[in-house]
């Protein structure tokens, strides 16, 4: 009897573990509940909201970083700070991390990035054999290389390319190499109200190594930008350390120490790897086999698989975190929610997609708009979002809760604009050319309230509700909650309908 309690309390035990980190990961909370925290000035209404250009850059060996005003009101009182990177062929940016979750968007090109998770196994070892076709892809230059590399072993690398969506939790060391033809460009965008963030409410990035331009936006305070008392440059979290204690923490030499503090390395953020970075990874065309086998999967079956050889070296917590993954495209056609015969399209990437999302409490959607072609005006009910223009021209308005219109205007490539939460925005491309562009939510599963169309908040409305608030005939109301009833999201050029006089 005992024996048989015994074995009763620790499977419900087990259950009750399991259901608690399946929640943690995947989503408990109710989609209205938020880990955000307020962090903006008091006194924030949204007001006056305006199209953000990118104010500074800061130019590296290897590319640049161009940053977007943080000190904006509506940046601040949104909650976010959003950064736009170019990294030249061969470029690596440098280790780092950040105090605040970030989703990043690669614009153009491809490439390779790490992750560092704390606590999860380096599982590209020095026993997987080389493959003809990786030795093909990395020339090894010479046998002591090739055992050199043999005998590495580190955590899992990513593979990414146009269109990709990087989801990078708070505090997770990242670095990035362009191993393509062309420069590869990224926005970033980071949550700086996060919960996971407990610092001052802005982005910051630790470096693990290089020296850094810091923008003068950084600066604390007009006092010390006035006085000079900060200095314009920032350093590796490891020139900060003693020397002596550094060394012996590693156990290296003094001068290695001295060398991982990088105090004189005028390089910046992003270097050049002449030769090009080599690492133990599968080849190009190995992975697209991968990522064909993947999308042929059941949606729940692509997150959480362990590695094909793992399944008896892995626990829970290594399938679920370890194994999980960090990216998914959100650019190809096929990958669209919404789409229609004219080519327009709107897809998404929440945590019912990508479940790392409810790690970093943020979820993104990429909308392609062909000319003249509008979006159903809508609101968000829990989030903030920030609007990336990727190419093309449109028109944008957004309203307040007081009915004004608190933006109106035409937003071309490189610009931003802060859309915050239950404020309504219709948005539509220019007659001319396409309007394209990516948006950035403060929820890992975003909630849309649609005005128009076959989810329209009028068309779920009794006929005599719209009769009386909008003061309508039985004809005009039923015209108005049915005329756009097969459209869904994406909307039809030049769609006018004559609704006759009130009178």
């Amino acid at each position: 009897m005992a024996a048989s309690s015994l074995l009763s309390v620790s499977l419900c035990l087990l259950i009750l573990c399991q259901g608690s980190l399946a929640q943690m990961m995947f989503g408990g909370q109710s989609p209205w509940q938020s880990m955000r925290t307020f962090s903006g000035p008091r006194g924030c209404r949204f007001d006056r909201l305006a199209a953000l250009n990118p104010s500074q850059r800061m130019q590296f060996e290897a590319g640049m970083t161009e940053y977007y005003e943080w000190d904006n009101e509506m940046m601040q009182c949104a909650g976010v700070a959003a950064c736009r990177h170019m990294l030249e062929p061969r470029g690596l940016m440098l280790p780092q991390y950040n105090n605040a979750p970030s989703l990043m968007y690669i614009v153009q090109g491809r490439g390779i990035m790490g992750t560092v998770f704390p606590g999860c196994p380096e599982t590209y070892q020095s026993f997987q054999q080389q493959s003809e076709t990786e030795q093909a892809e990395f020339p090894m230059g010479g046998e002591s290389w090739r055992q050199q590399m043999m005998r590495d072993e580190h955590q899992k690398v990513h593979r990414f390319k146009q269109g990709d969506i990087i989801a990078l939790p708070a505090g997770v060391t990242y670095w990035c190499y362009n191993d393509g033809d062309v420069p590869m460009v990224s926005m970033q965008v980071y949550d700086a109200s996060n919960a996971a963030n407990q610092l001052v409410p802005r982005e910051r990035r630790f470096f693990m190594a290089g020296t850094h331009k810091m923008p003068q936006r950084m600066f604390e305070t007009e006092q010390q930008q006035t006085m000079g008392m900060m200095q314009p440059m920032g350093q590796s979290i490891f020139a900060g350390f003693d020397t002596q204690m550094l060394a012996e923490a590693l156990g290296v030499n003094v001068e290695m120490a001295r060398q991982l503090q990088t105090q004189n390395d005028p390089r910046g953020e992003m270097v050049f790897v002449k030769e090009g970075l080599r690492m133990l990874m599968p080849s190009r065309s190995q992975e697209m086999q991968q990522q064909e086998f993947e999308d042929s999967m059941p949606r729940w079956q692509q997150y959480g698989e362990p590695m094909p050889g793992m399944r008896n070296m892995t626990n829970g917590l290594d399938e679920m975190f370890c194994m999980m993954k960090i990216r998914s495209n959100i650019d190809m056609p096929s990958r669209a929610d919404y789409f229609n015969q004219r080519g327009s399209r709107v897809a998404m990437m929440n945590s019912q997609k990508l479940p790392i999302m409810n790690v970093v409490q943020m979820s993104a959607s990429r909308v392609v708009l062909q000319r003249n072609m509008m979006i159903t005006p809508y609101w968000h009910m829990n989030c903030h979002s920030l609007m990336y223009v990727t190419g093309g021209q449109g028109r944008v308005q957004v309203v307040n809760h007081r009915g004004q219109t608190v933006f109106d205007g035409q937003m071309r490539q490189g610009q931003i604009l802060v859309i915050p939460q239950n404020y309504a925005v219709l948005k539509r491309a220019a007659e001319n050319q396409m309007f394209h562009w990516v948006s950035f939510m403060t929820n890992p599963n975003p909630m849309k309230s649609q005005m128009v169309g076959k989810e329209s908040v009028l068309r779920a409305m009794p006929l005599q509700v719209l009769m009386y608030s909008y003061r309508l005939s039985m004809e005009q109301a039923r015209m108005l909650k049915l005329r756009r009833q097969h459209e869904m999201t994406i909307l039809g050029p030049m769609y006018q309908m004559q609704m006759g006089s009130n009178e």
